[in-house]
C-alpha cells in the first residue's frame, strides 16, 4: 500500500499535485491506480485480515467490500459502522461511516457508506520565489487535498436450486476530488457483486467500476500561478477525464468449527485490476493480479484474534551492494475485535512499508446494532 498512498502523501507543494494531474489523459486510455484511494480498505477487521473480504464480509462493511454481503445482516436490525485512521505520523487521515438500513419488505437491504482521505496543511510554495529571485518564506500557504467516495448499496437474497443461499448486490457511488481552490474532480460509477453461501463456505466476486468510472478534472488557476506555471517550463492544466479501468476481485472462505464456543475462518482473495501492469505477483499488460489471505479465530462470537497478508511485491534488497539481488515483500497485518451485546469493537495494527523497514498505522472501529425501543402497552388491572 506504500507505493499506492505515498503519490498522495508526497504532494507537499502545488506544483508536484498538479503535475500529477497532468499524467490524467483526456483520450479512451485508462489512468494507472485511479482513485486508488478507494482501495485503502473499511473497517478495522478487513484491514486486519490483510483486505481478504470479499466472501466472508456478513456487515455493514460490506457495501465496501462486497455489497451483496448486506444480505447476511443477522436479524435485519439498522446498524452503524465508524472507523479512523492516520497514516504517516498523521499525514494522511482516513475516515469511513457506514449506515444500513433493512428495507420494510424484509428482502433488500440499503447501505450508506461515505469515506474521505485527505492530507491537511500541504504547503503552496507557488510565490515562495520572488520576480527578482529572493526567496519569501511569508508568502508560502497551505491547502488541502482531499478525496470523497459517496457509495449507495442495495442487496438481495435468493435461494440456489441446491439450497444454498446467493446474494445480489451494487453500488453506486459519486466521488469528489479537490487540492485546495486549485483543482477538483467530480466521478460517478457502478460495482456488480455476487456471493454465494454453504454450511461452511462462501464465495464472493465483486465487478468494481464494472461500467467503468470516470472523473472530469476542471482547473481554477489564476494569472499569476499560470505566470509561474509558464516560467518554470510546467504545462497550464485544462479540463480532463480520468478513467478508471474494471476491477475484478473474487474469494473463498472456509470455517473450521472446532468447538461450538471456538471456530478459525480462513479466506483467501485475488485482486485483478485491468489497468495495465503493475508491480503484483502476476504482473503482466493490461492485467495483473494480487493475491489476499486473512484469517479470523472467533471465540463464542465474542473475542477475535485475526491476522492477513496482502500487496506482495517483488523488490530489491536493500541489503545487496550490487541493486541486483531482489526478495519478496508483503504487507502484513494483525487485529483484535471484542464484542458485547450491541457493540463491537475493532482495532487493526498494520505495516504500510515492508518487514525491514515498517511504517505502522493503528485502525480503530465502531460497529453498532441499533434496535427499536419496544413500545410499552398498558394493561389495566382486572
Amino acid at each position: 500500500m506504500l507505493k499506492r498512498l505515498w503519490g498522495k502523501i508526497s504532494h507537499y507543494s502545488l506544483l508536484i499535485v498538479v503535475g500529477s494531474f497532468l499524467c490524467l489523459s483526456a483520450s479512451a486510455q485508462f489512468t494507472t491506480y485511479s482513485n486508488e484511494f478507494m482501495n485503502i480498505g473499511a473497517g478495522a477487521r478487513g484491514m486486519a485480515m490483510g483486505d481478504a473480504q470479499v466472501a466472508s464480509v456478513s456487515d455493514g462493511t460490506a457495501g465496501y467490500w462486497n455489497p451483496a454481503g448486506l444480505a447476511n445482516m443477522n436479524g435485519g436490525l439498522p446498524q452503524l459502522n465508524l472507523m479512523h485512521a492516520e497514516y504517516f505520523a498523521g499525514i494522511g487521515k482516513y475516515d469511513y461511516g457506514n449506515l444500513v438500513l433493512p428495507l420494510k419488505d424484509k428482502k433488500r437491504t440499503l447501505g450508506i457508506t461515505l469515506l474521505r482521505f485527505a492530507v491537511d496543511d500541504i504547503p503552496n510554495t507557488i510565490f515562495l520565489v520572488n520576480p527578482d529571485g529572493s526567496v519569501n518564506y511569508s508568502n508560502i500557504t497551505s491547502f488541502s487535498s482531499a478525496d470523497y467516495a459517496l457509495l449507495l448499496s442495495l442487496a438481495q437474497a435468493a435461494k440456489l436450486p441446491g439450497g444454498q443461499q446467493i446474494n445480489f448486490g451494487g453500488n453506486a457511488k459519486i466521488i469528489y476530488q479537490t487540492a485546495g481552490g486549485f483543482a477538483h474532480s467530480w466521478g460517478f460509477g457502478f460495482d456488480a457483486a455476487t456471493q454465494i453461501i454453504g454450511n461452511n463456505w462462501k464465495v464472493g466476486i465483486v465487478a468494481r467500476d464494472v461500467t467503468t468510472t470516470f472523473n472530469a478534472w476542471s482547473f481554477s488557476l489564476d494569472q499569476a500561478m499560470q505566470e509561474v506555471f509558464y516560467e518554470t517550463n510546467n504545462m497550464i492544466p485544462g479540463k480532463t477525464i480520468e478513467l478508471t479501468a474494471p476491477q475484478l476481485i473474487v474469494g473463498g472462505s472456509y470455517s473450521f468449527k472446532f468447538s461450538r464456543k471456538l471456530s478459525l475462518l480462513v479466506e483467501a482473495d485475488m485482486d485483478v485490476t485491468f489497468d495495465g501492469q503493475r508491480d503484483e505477483v502476476i504482473s503482466s499488460n493490461p492485467i495483473s493480479i494480487d493475491p489476499r489471505v486473512g484469517l479470523e479465530l472467533n471465540f463464542k462470537n465474542v473475542f477475535f484474534v485475526r491476522a492477513g497478508a496482502d500487496n506482495f511485491q517483488k523488490v530489491l534488497d536493500d541489503a545487496d551492494t550490487t541493486n541486483t539481488k531482489q526478495i519478496w515483500i508483503f504487507q502484513p497485518s494483525v487485529g483484535v475485535g471484542f464484542k458485547v451485546g450491541d457493540v463491537q469493537i475493532d482495532y487493526a495494527f498494520t505495516n504500510l512499508a515492508n518487514q525491514s523497514y515498517p511504517l505502522y498505522t493503528n485502525v480503530f472501529s465502531l460497529k453498532l446494532d441499533i434496535r427499536r425501543k419496544e413500545k410499552k402497552v398498558f394493561k389495566p388491572r382486572p
